[in-house]
């Protein structure tokens, strides 16, 4: 079973900045591919940013240059620095983890969400 511990988030106007973070407990052996997810009201779920756990990063357009996700890898972390925010940002941000256990099971873990709000 793993755990996700959600952090930050808030409110902040628009062109300010805040951070993320997203740390994975529990029997991990690796964790591949973590990222942040967000959801904005009346609107699907989207992804915003992965890394590998080699640092190989993708983002979606709307946030390519403002947002930087970072992980640590000894702490199972995960990190999304967003900068230059803009109201359409607003949404929950979500952690998702895809988590390799010893035993060789695997499962995709979301966290409970935090609010991000950019104000005009």
């Amino acid at each position: 079973q793993v755990q996700l511990v959600e952090s930050g988030g808030g409110l902040v106007q628009a062109g300010g900045s805040l951070g993320l973070s997203c740390a994975a407990s529990g029997s991990i052996f690796s964790i591949p591919v973590m990222g942040w997810y967000r959801q904005a009201p009346g609107k699907q779920r989207e992804l915003v940013a992965t890394i590998t756990s080699g640092g190989i990063t993708t983002y979606v357009d709307s946030v390519k240059g403002r947002f930087t996700i970072s992980r640590d890898n000894t702490k199972d972390t995960v990190y999304l620095r967003m900068d230059s925010l803009k109201p359409e940002d607003t949404a929950v941000y979500y952690c998702n983890t895809n988590v390799i256990f010893y035993s060789g099971a695997a499962v995709v873990t979301w966290g409970r969400g935090t609010q991000v709000t950019v104000s005009s």
